[in-house]
């Protein structure tokens, strides 16, 4: 419960919510995140590749598109996306990433298993034949949501060791989706449409954790940040897109990074540069974090998200600029650049797919246009712990 106090009650208080009147949520919703120190000093010199880390920290590239993955002879996809990873029996772990492009140059979802010392020992396709393949999540039964950013995009269902066939999931809704996050504890997936008028979804299963049935339902954001739950009439959309089958619905500014914490869901919706903390207990939605109150925002087009060890928030940008950053933003909602990504092998690119490794002691994350290309890279260091929640 640690890391959700911290975050909401930075900005609300949380026990006995209901009682508070209007005026409290106002001054509560103004408590937006600010820039401050970060927790790792300043960042140093960049690399041959663009990248500055602070002190301490190290990068390694772990796979280029179009190239073979070091130590294989598996050629890795172009674009990666989506990533997340799987600890495996030996103390080693498995980093799965999606392919932003189409089925006709690669598509799908790949996989890089590695060592418990964290050298590559494998790399192979998990997912075959799909579209725009762009975000998703993890689940906690070990498997891989994979969603396809198309008009008529479907999550499917990925075997992260690669052995079983993936399969699609059309009752989590047919929209052009983004990312998935499963809330454990509510026994739901959170899910984020990348439209400017997209919704913000949640998948109730019939039978958890079996995702072929269930209930999917869009959010309308009420007074006050509380939100109500409408039914999709239809979430394979015959005749009409699931954003617009429910009229009460609210639109998100396309979300796309989605992430479940200790009882919130963090959105990021990158078109009005926000991020949004929904707590599942009392069904409330605030904005944590948003560009347009600051003179000079030092985190614009947010997109993927993490959280670590330690309860801070990773948020990857979306800019376009040439010049990118991972920011952290601090349980106590203090923002600050972690990691930033420059120089004419960045242009054009976005950086994605922030995770850490099961430990939490390394943080993989893309520059999706390195390059042309894409590239996958590895940041290892001294991550702080944190309150001892995992």
């Amino acid at each position: 419960m640690q890391r959700r106090r911290e975050f909401i009650q930075s900005g609300v208080a949380v026990a006995g919510a209901a009682t508070f009147g209007s005026q409290f949520w106002r001054e509560a919703l103004a408590a937006t995140t600010r820039p401050g120190p970060g927790p790792y000093g300043p960042l140093g010199a960049a690399n041959a590749e663009g990248i500055s880390v602070p002190a301490g920290f190290s990068v390694r590239t772990i796979a280029r598109g179009g190239a073979p993955v070091p130590g294989t002879t598996h050629p890795w996809h172009v674009f990666s996306d989506g990533q997340a990873t799987y600890p495996t029996r030996d103390g080693g772990w498995i980093l799965v990433s999606n392919c932003e492009a189409p089925a006709a140059s690669g598509g799908g979802a790949e996989a890089i298993r590695f060592d418990r010392h964290g050298s590559i020992k494998d790399a192979y396709r998990i997912l075959s034949g799909t579209n725009l393949n762009c975000s998703g999540g993890g689940t906690p039964w070990g498997t891989w949501l994979s969603c396809e950013e198309i008009d008529r995009g479907q999550v499917w269902e990925c075997d992260p060791w690669g052995r079983k066939q993936a399969i699609a999931r059309p009752a989590l809704g047919v929209f052009k989706h983004e990312a998935a996050a499963v809330d454990p504890r509510g026994k739901r997936v959170y899910l984020t449409e990348d439209l400017g008028d997209g919704g913000f979804y949640r998948f109730t299963p019939r039978c958890w954790p079996d995702l072929s049935e269930g209930l999917l339902e869009i959010a309308s954001v009420g007074t006050n940040g509380w939100v109500t739950w409408h039914a999709v009439p239809d979430p394979t959309a015959t005749t009409t897109p699931t954003r617009d089958q429910v009229p009460e619905s609210t639109p998100f500014a396309r979300g796309e990074g989605i992430w479940y914490d200790d009882g919130t869901v963090y959105v990021a919706t990158t078109s009005d540069n926000r991020v949004h903390a929904y707590d599942t207990r009392w069904r409330r939605i605030e904005v944590i974090y948003d560009a347009a109150t600051l003179t000079d925002p030092p985190l614009t087009g947010v997109d993927n998200m993490t959280v670590s060890r330690s309860g801070d928030l990773y948020v990857c940008e979306d800019n376009g600029t040439g010049s990118l950053d991972i920011v952290i933003v601090t349980p106590g909602r203090r923002l600050a650049r972690f990691l930033t990504a420059s120089g004419p092998r960045h242009a054009v690119s976005e950086l994605t797919g922030a995770i850490f490794d099961p430990r939490g002691r390394r943080l993989y994350f893309s520059s999706q246009r390195f390059d042309g290309g894409g590239a996958i890279f590895e940041v290892s260091g001294p991550f702080r712990a944190g309150f001892g929640r995992h």
